[in-house]
């Protein structure tokens, strides 16, 4: 009987070194208790890690220094994109085909970074199903966008069940030097949310309350881009349901409860 094919489209592909840097930080930083759960070595997936595999070593490289048994898995839709990482096959590190099924075995997280950007908000919910039945017991998705050059990012992180939180992420000095509003991450928002940057939605209510917090607080800028933040997303923090506390903050990370910002 011949293989099933892959479920999804080849996306673009386009990546640089340390694209997925605050991604990778953020995932360290504040999964490292879900990431040593259990004696077994987890699987750790980065879904569409487009036409090299750099990103998917570096994510290895960073993962290492929490759990260094790990079997990270590069899956890619193109056979050829999978031929052009295998060089890069270690232990702990391998590249396979396939798509949203995931091939492979039940998986503590599943990335998928800059690919639902490219498919219609319509098949997210599928997408999100699919890769949601991948996961171990413990397991959640990382679903997120980010620029070019991973200065400016979002991702959904999703439990086996359903959406928990939202973050955001910036170069916090890149918003004081260039007079630039928080609100520019809504370029890089999730395939789920970034057209419902609209009056009458959470996300957009989020935003607009986020560039209020951080002109009421441009004073604090005298103190450094960090010291902004921290002012500005504290605020934030009195009327949203923000995650984590300035230790984050000062990273350029604000993440908050999803149902406020879920699509209406």
């Amino acid at each position: 009987m011949p293989s099933q094919r892959p479920v999804g489209s080849s996306t673009r592909g386009t990546t640089a070194p340390n694209r997925l840097r605050r991604a990778d930080r953020w995932l360290v930083g504040t999964q490292s208790a879900r990431i040593l759960r259990g004696d077994d070595p987890p699987v750790m997936v980065d879904l569409g890690y487009g036409r090299v595999g750099t990103t998917t070593r570096e994510w290895a490289d960073r993962l290492a220094t929490v759990r260094p048994d790990l079997d990270v898995v590069g899956v890619e839709i193109d056979p050829e994109r999978v031929e052009a990482a295998r060089p890069l096959t270690r232990p702990g590190l391998r590249f396979v085909l396939g798509g949203f099924e995931v091939p492979t075995p039940p998986a503590r997280v599943v990335r998928a970074f800059n690919v639902l950007r490219q498919y219609d908000e319509s098949e997210v919910a599928a997408a999100w199903r699919s890769l949601q039945d991948a996961l171990d017991e413990d397991g959640i998705v990382v679903d997120g966008t980010c620029s070019e050059l991973g200065r400016l990012g979002a991702w959904v992180v999703l439990d086996a069940i359903a959406p928990q939180t939202l973050t955001l992420s910036w170069r916090l000095r890149d918003l004081d030097l260039d007079a630039t509003p928080p609100s520019v991450v809504a370029e890089r928002l999730p395939k789920a949310l970034i057209h419902r940057n609209v009056p009458g939605e959470g996300v957009h209510e989020l935003l607009r309350d986020l560039d209020d917090a951080w002109a009421r607080t441009a004073g604090w800028a005298t103190y450094g881009a960090r010291a902004h933040a921290v002012e500005a997303f504290g605020r934030l923090a009195s009327r949203w349901p923000v995650v984590g506390d300035a230790r984050r903050w000062r990273l350029g990370e604000l993440t908050v409860e999803w149902e406020p910002v879920a699509p209406a």
